[in-house]
């Protein structure tokens, strides 16, 4: 109760910020005019990897990302370690500006409400009022977990799982990206491991894009896996005693390098789509 409690403690959609298994081909990418859409079932998914390519995203490809999109992200509190790591990046290079006016990428919040617990689709609702909206455009949605996949059912997940695909095929100008949940310190032979690889293996399976925020809290950038560890992100506090890290004002739940690598893969992520091949 206490870490629902928690969750529901960030506040307000307020204007503010892959992997896949084969690259798209030329033909398919649209040079920053909207959204990829993954093509021929070819997943494409953002995990620690994606943080660690993020120095090999062309400026080229971040200007597009800029001018092109305009996303819709409703979280709560550990949702907004991704919007953390963003502000973090903008402050260290401009290039990264997001919410800055005209010319920078659009991130539209909803911060008081995620994909809550077991088959609540209340959000399903929200999205939906909010696509119908002519002055919204958005081309992106994504949503995230706070303590939801910890305590979920199979079935559960299923329903989450489910109401995507329909968004999906209702707004086909719309780019989704599903997400797993928050590390819990369970660790492989706990629920949340399962619920979060069903996550994984239906994006896999159907060619969805999935930002994997389990997986970027479980390396270290030297690729050094820590399957027992918590949203706490306790390596991190390892590593900036020995390296440099940025800081922020607060990474709510966690250390800020865990939210700097999220943004740094949210943008990875945002490079994918639109047609970066990664390389």
């Amino acid at each position: 109760m206490r870490r629902l409690m928690l969750c529901l403690l960030t506040v307000t959609f307020c204007t503010g910020q892959i992997c896949n298994q084969q690259p798209p081909d030329d033909d398919d990418i649209d040079n920053g005019d909207g959204p990829i859409i993954p093509v021929d079932g070819e997943a494409i998914i953002a995990d620690h990897l994606a943080a660690a390519a993020f120095d090999d995203i062309p400026a080229a490809t971040i200007q597009a990302i800029q001018t092109g999109y305009r996303i819709g992200y409703g979280h709560t509190s550990h949702g907004s370690q991704i919007v953390t790591g963003m502000e973090m990046l903008f402050a260290e290079n401009s290039q990264y500006a997001f919410n800055a006016g005209e010319g920078s990428l659009v991130l539209e919040e909803r911060g008081d409400v995620d994909l809550g617990h077991e088959g609540n689709l209340d959000w399903v609702d929200i999205t939906r009022d909010a696509l119908d909206q002519p002055d919204k455009n958005f081309n992106v949605v994504m949503w995230s977990w706070c303590a939801g996949v910890s305590d979920n059912t199979e079935a559960g997940i299923d329903a989450y799982l489910d109401a995507m695909n329909q968004l999906e095929a209702d707004y086909p100008n719309v780019t989704f990206i599903y997400m797993t949940g928050h590390l819990d310190g369970t660790g492989p032979s706990g629920n949340l491991y399962l619920r979060n690889n069903q996550i994984r293996n239906y994006c896999q399976t159907n060619g969805k894009i999935l930002f994997d925020f389990a997986d970027i809290e479980s390396y270290d950038p030297d690729g050094t896996h820590y399957p027992d560890g918590s949203d706490a992100c306790e390596w991190c506090v390892n590593w900036c005693a020995t390296h440099t890290c940025p800081t922020c004002a607060e990474c709510q739940h966690s250390e800020c390098f865990n939210c700097y690598q999220k943004g740094r893969a949210f943008w990875w992520l945002m490079a994918r789509i639109d047609g970066w091949e990664g390389t």
